[in-house]
């Protein structure tokens, strides 16, 4: 009988969000496809069809990681790591109501406040910056009293655009938090599920979305209205918030924009502008922003529609 051993080291080469690995065989003298084991992380085939000498060979190991930290600790948001931005100082003229959207009553309760109070309770969160008209300060002051005080609750007040907006509310932030999670207050619906998604894939690559992918046929249409082309529906994606972005990264684009005297729609397009990559994390499309009075009734039976499946 004969016994070819490989003395091999286990290590691993795993794309993102992947478990598994795999093993490269180096100037193997003998193999066949027989029932193995691999006690130890050593490799041990027996063959009675052979009859030679133990034959030695290496294993090649690649790895992206490092060997003090595997790719599941370098994916893990920690407790009281994350500050988030709340978006709370829009006019919402679109809605055409005499305060802004964000405050108007949803099943009672003002639209801001569901989003608060999902980030309130979230082990990853340290503190809340509302960026908001010092007028409406005391809804989420008295929100965060009835969470027991969870998170540190800041305010930072609102700029001329978005921008301006979040660059105000950054000023606040914790020096030592590692993530910044921005949200418009009003998409209420946003679920804790997704949040966790996207804050894990921002931790691992710097910047990441909520998103979805769009269901509908999007066409280009030129100054006169008529079909400039027929977009790839497969490549489009609808971002939604929050968007999570590492505050040195954040800060380094908004040193670029002000600089430059660029203009963003949203605020992972900030780091964009950096050539840094951004990536999307499916959302859910319920995550929806409460625009018009149509949006405002969805959201309503969205929240009934929940409350159903909870009962039941």
């Amino acid at each position: 009988m004969a016994v070819v051993q490989f003395q091999a080291t286990m290590c691993l080469n795993r794309p993102l969000g992947s478990s598994d690995g795999r093993l490269c065989f180096a100037r193997p003298r003998h193999f066949l496809p027989q029932r193995s084991s691999f006690p130890n992380a050593a490799l041990q085939i027996s063959t009675s069809r052979i009859n030679a000498s133990i034959a030695k060979s290496t294993v090649t190991l690649c790895s992206t990681q490092s060997q003090s930290q595997t790719p599941q600790e370098s994916s893990i948001v920690k407790e009281k790591s994350v500050s988030v931005v709340l978006l709370a100082g829009g006019q919402g003229k679109r809605m055409g109501a005499s305060m802004p959207k964000q405050y108007l009553p949803l099943l009672g309760q003002p639209i801001a406040l569901y989003s608060f109070y999902t980030f309130s309770r979230m082990v990853e969160v340290k503190e809340i910056i509302v960026v908001c008209d010092p007028s409406y300060k005391d809804i989420f002051e008295d929100a965060n009293a009835k969470v027991n005080d969870k998170v540190e609750l800041k305010f930072a007040l609102p700029g001329k655009e978005r921008q301006d907006s979040v660059y105000n509310g950054l000023q606040a932030v914790d020096s030592n938090s590692q993530l910044v999670c921005i949200h418009d207050s009003a998409r209420p619906l946003v679920l804790s599920e997704d949040v966790k998604k996207v804050l894990k894939d921002g931790l691992l690559n710097g910047a990441a979305v909520l998103g979805v992918p769009v269901k509908a046929t999007i066409k280009e249409a030129n100054n006169e209205s008529f079909v400039v082309r027929t977009l790839d529906r497969k490549t489009l994606w609808e971002m939604q918030t929050p968007q999570i972005i590492k505050p040195d990264l954040l800060k380094k684009g908004f040193e670029l924009v002000n600089r430059e005297g660029l203009e963003v729609t949203d605020d992972v397009s900030i780091v964009e502008h950096l050539k840094h990559p951004v990536y999307i994390t499916q959302g859910s499309y319920t995550n929806i922003k409460v625009t018009t009075p149509d949006d405002l009734i969805l959201a309503e039976r969205i929240l009934n529609l929940h409350s159903a499946e909870k009962s039941s």
